[in-house]
């Protein structure tokens, strides 16, 4: 007997209650999880054991991803979407990471607020929400 896994059942359990932010800040990951942490309070940290790997034409391609936790049920995911010219989400390339809220709920306000905030790092061009309907990769996000 042969067990499948539902991707689509564990995509969307992943999902709910979470909010995505796509950000638009052409610096390397590292000097931007300094300038979230340093600028705006968070406590943002790499977290390998998290990190996504993506294998295309032949090759491997590693994603980082930073973790913060919030409270003890929130937590933050920022995954950097670029690798050597692969996309962790390609149907948003013109977005350099994305800022995963899971774990319990983010109301409109709070995610505004930190979409505010995040607008007002120097290097970010822009930060924009993502909805769960034009996320045509989101099995990349799972973990």
């Amino acid at each position: 007997m042969k067990l499948r896994l539902d991707n689509d059942a564990l995509t969307d359990d992943f999902f709910a209650e979470t909010r995505l932010l796509g950000i638009q800040a052409p610096i390397r990951n590292y000097h931007f999880v300094w300038q979230l942490n340093n600028n705006l309070g968070y406590n943002f940290r790499l977290n390998t054991d998290i990190d996504k790997q993506l294998r295309k034409r032949g090759r491997q391609y590693l994603f980082s991803v930073y973790q913060h936790a919030e409270n003890s049920f929130l937590s933050y995911y920022l995954y950097h979407n670029h690798c050597d010219g692969e996309y962790l989400l390609p149907e948003f390339k013109h977005m350099d990471f994305l800022w995963l809220m899971k774990g319990d709920i983010v109301d409109d306000e709070k995610c505004q607020a930190i979409s505010n905030a995040v607008k007002l790092i120097t290097s970010v061009q822009m930060v924009a929400e993502l909805t769960n309907e034009k996320i045509k990769n989101k099995e990349h996000l799972v973990f």
